[in-house]
């Protein structure tokens, strides 16, 4: 005895274009706007929302890093990660450069240039420069 099945996937591939096909021609008929308005119209509300979400991110992130900073520090105060994971300058910066530069004179004002929130930048340069790890370097500048 054999068993016959019959093959239905044409008549599938048909039935789904014309039901796609269906549609498309509803959606012509019932449109309210011809496509030009309502493609400016969709071209406006995404420039509206892309600008909230752009801006909702970035707030989002601005808060997530200042957690993820606050984190790092509680557990370093705790000593479960290694001293010197996160730079913590103190006192003059002007002061701990003339240090920097009598106890490696290779160092110039370039590689020391330090400004408010730009202190991977400066720890980058003094590995490269000095050729040390960079927990080497953030707990030298957080001895200082």
């Amino acid at each position: 005895m054999s068993y016959h099945e019959e093959d239905n996937s044409g008549k599938i591939l048909l039935a789904a274009l014309a039901g796609a096909g269906a549609g498309i021609i509803a959606g012509l008929l019932m449109a309210p706007d011809k496509g030009k308005a309502t493609r400016d119209k969709i071209g406006s509300a995404a420039t509206k929302y892309s600008g909230q979400l752009g801006e909702q991110l970035s707030k989002y992130g601005e808060e997530l890093d200042s957690k993820f900073k606050g984190y790092v520090e509680k557990l370093e105060d705790m000593g479960l990660t290694g001293t010197g994971s996160s730079l913590k300058l103190k006192g003059d910066w002007n002061a701990s450069k003339g240090k920097l530069k009598q106890q490696y004179a290779q160092l110039t004002d370039e590689d020391l240039d330090y400004t408010e929130g730009k202190g991977d930048e400066l720890v980058g340069r003094l590995q490269n420069k000095l050729g040390k790890a960079k927990s080497e370097v953030v707990k030298m500048l957080n001895d200082l």
